[in-house]
């Protein structure tokens, strides 16, 4: 037993926590606790389960064949179609959507940023997107590695403590965590919980990063123990959240459209202790995107196209550059790109599946020797593609609706 638990440690997984706790989330989680109570919770706990059997075949492929996603679809698929069309879909999905999205982790991060300095001022997100710049250009992987894990410690003490403070009801908690249901006009919302939690762009981010950090089979181990650390403790602060909504809000007269009205809110039921400790986790949770975001877009355009990942290479800076810049116009000038956003939903709806299977296929292909899929991982994998197959028509469905 101790020798497994020496390899529990932080790594690229934290990454893929920081990445999956933004802006989008806090706000989802926020209203689904809100508008649902503690009865969705299990969504959270199936979405963490599904991201850890998906990320674990991210990480293994990247250690194993010291490549990223992007780069075994450009080495493996010899097809010209399909390779064009994969490209094609990156390109929209994760490279032009987390453009738009970083519009709204930079918000995010001065939403906290200005409940704690009691200001919001236009600058912020100018400010921040620099800070995100600095810490890329520097094209260091343990840095970005420590502060990423920095951040996900900080949401983690911000949100489970604003939790704790909100004095939870323990027998609705622990039964929405173990018993499914769905409440009238919930189904949108567990689709949106689990959405936010399982997304295209970790897996790019994932492999990557885990090729960087570990060179040879034999580190299997500690991929897995990292993975056993940081995916379940991402899923606590969603789980936190949703249960501080809950708390506050569910059954009462409370309108929340936005984190930062959760934040304010919480002022009269919780003290100023709460509002500061949502603040400074929305802080995190938007600077941690402000960050990974980027970096995904980067390692995904850069294997994909056959740049490599290197992080201080002019294209995969070029990569970044751009979202960030990108985004820090989108949050400083209020726009509100609704053509671009419908573009990147209908490509991660599409994104997500395919990607998905790319990935079952590739963890069974001779490249992974004696490291392929066993049949328990191949049956655990199917189940979370027909998940991501629903999830991808529905937000399919959801944006041309939209339209």
């Amino acid at each position: 037993m101790f020798s497994k638990l020496k390899n529990l440690s932080f790594g690229p997984a934290t990454l893929v926590a920081a990445a999956f706790i933004g802006p989008g989330t806090v706000v989802t989680a926020s209203l689904a606790g809100a508008n649902f109570g503690y009865a969705l919770l299990w969504a959270l706990v199936f979405s963490v389960i599904a991201t850890m059997i998906l990320q674990e075949m991210a990480a293994r492929l990247g250690v194993v064949t010291q490549q990223g996603l992007g780069e075994a679809i450009r080495s493996q698929l010899q097809n010209p179609f399909i390779k064009w069309f994969s490209i094609a879909l990156v390109l929209g999905a994760v490279v032009i959507g987390n453009s738009v999205y970083q519009g709204g982790n930079l918000s995010g991060a001065s939403l906290g940023m200005a409940g704690v300095i009691g200001e919001h001022a236009a600058w912020l997100p100018l400010v921040l997107g620099m800070l995100a710049a600095g810490l890329l250009w520097n094209g260091s992987y343990r840095l970005l590695e420590r502060v990423l894990i920095g951040l996900v410690l900080i949401m983690s003490l911000a949100f489970v403590a604003t939790f704790l403070i909100a004095q939870p009801d323990w027998s609705a908690f622990f039964r929405g965590m173990l018993v499914p249901s769905l409440p009238v006009g919930s189904l949108l919302t567990v689709v949106a919980l689990i959405g936010t939690t399982v997304v295209p762009y970790n897996l790019f981010l994932h492999a990557a990063s885990s090729a960087q950090k570990w060179q040879s089979a034999e580190q299997l181990p500690q991929a897995r123990g990292d993975l056993l650390v940081s995916i379940p403790l991402g899923g606590l602060i969603s789980i936190a959240i949703v249960s501080t909504a809950a708390a506050a809000f569910f059954g009462q007269a409370v309108s929340l459209e936005g984190a930062a009205d959760l934040s304010e809110s919480l002022r009269p039921l919780a003290g100023d202790g709460a509002t500061w400790l949502m603040a400074i986790g929305l802080f995190a949770a938007g600077l941690s995107s402000s960050l990974t975001a980027p970096l995904a877009s980067a390692y995904a355009l850069s294997g994909i196209l056959g740049y490599g990942g290197d992080l201080r290479s002019l294209p995969f800076r070029l990569t970044w550059l751009a979202i960030i810049g990108i985004g820090v116009c989108i949050a400083s000038l209020g726009l509100k790109p609704v053509s671009v956003i419908w573009f990147a939903q209908v490509a991660n709806g599409l994104l997500l599946p395919i990607m998905a299977l790319f990935l079952v296929w590739a963890c069974n292909h001779k490249m992974m020797g004696n490291y392929r899929n066993s049949l328990k991982q191949n049956l655990l994998a199917a189940v979370v593609v027909l998940v991501a197959i629903g999830l991808g028509l529905r937000s399919i469905g959801a944006a041309l609706q939209w339209w």
